[in-house]
């Protein structure tokens, strides 16, 4: 019985190890202590420098496999920029319970939290979990925004930064893995921006999706969330780039 014991302990520490790699990836070699943030050098002197930024998302804003090192650590430690950062795992833009994006957001308000500009991630949840993604609408009255439905979120939330903030907002892709619903997703946030006249950092159509499959396992732990390595040298450098010429565009308006 003893070894019975012994055995069955063996296998349920193994299950254990095997399952907490599977789902949050701490052992994947793109998540080296080499790729920490404090191992990255700061950025020259650029337009993020000391802006104070909002930011909202999910699951790869958080860094759930990337032994929850945030985009957040990164984007501050290499441009001196301070990050309020609000990412919840499994969260939603569409309402779904209590942590979905608009309700977490409507707890930041100019006297919380004074930023220069928001920033938000597009939730693969929304795909994934299969909300009803909804349509643009007519409207420009937050008041009829469906907020049980992806893109009635994206405007509300819009509409309630704008009003809050008056600042530039920019919301942010995710790369591109395998799930038709989150490219429709992407289309529609590209239509809702060109309704709003906001900015999105659209990793999804970039050609950074073209790289060699070794380092693509190098940068992300499953289709969706980046590992240290793929937050540090391959999603951070091009949303930094973005942003300084998006940043760089409003500062001549």
């Amino acid at each position: 019985m003893k070894w019975l014991f012994i055995i069955i302990l063996i296998l349920a520490a193994g299950a254990g190890i095997y399952l907490l790699h599977f789902f949050f990836g701490p052992f994947d070699r793109g998540n080296s202590f080499r790729y920490n943030p404090s191992r990255t050098d700061e950025q020259p002197q650029n337009i993020l420098y000391n802006k104070k930024i909002l930011l909202l998302g999910s699951s790869v804003t958080l860094g759930m496999t990337s032994r929850f090192t945030s985009l957040a650590a990164y984007l501050s430690r290499r441009n001196h920029c301070t990050i309020t950062m609000d990412a919840v795992l499994a969260s939603t833009l569409a309402a779904r319970n209590s942590l979905s994006y608009v309700d977490r957001l409507k707890k930041h308000t100019k006297d919380t939290d004074p930023i220069d500009f928001f920033l938000c991630q597009l939730s693969t949840n929304d795909a994934v979990f299969g909300s009803d993604l909804g349509k643009v609408s007519t409207s420009y009255d937050p008041a009829k925004f469906d907020l049980h439905t992806t893109a009635g979120s994206i405007e509300y939330i819009i509409t309630y930064v704008r009003n809050t903030w008056n600042c530039p907002i920019i919301f942010f892709t995710g790369t591109q893995f395998d799930n038709p619903r989150y490219q429709k997703m992407v289309n529609m946030l590209l239509d809702i921006a060109e309704k709003w006249d906001i900015e999105v950092i659209d990793l999804w159509h970039n050609e950074m999706n073209d790289i060699p499959k070794d380092l693509y396992l190098l940068y992300m732990h499953d289709g969706v969330h980046p590992t240290k390595a793929g937050y540090l040298l391959w999603w951070v450098p091009e949303i930094e780039k973005q942003l300084r010429t998006i940043l760089e565009k409003f500062n001549t308006i």
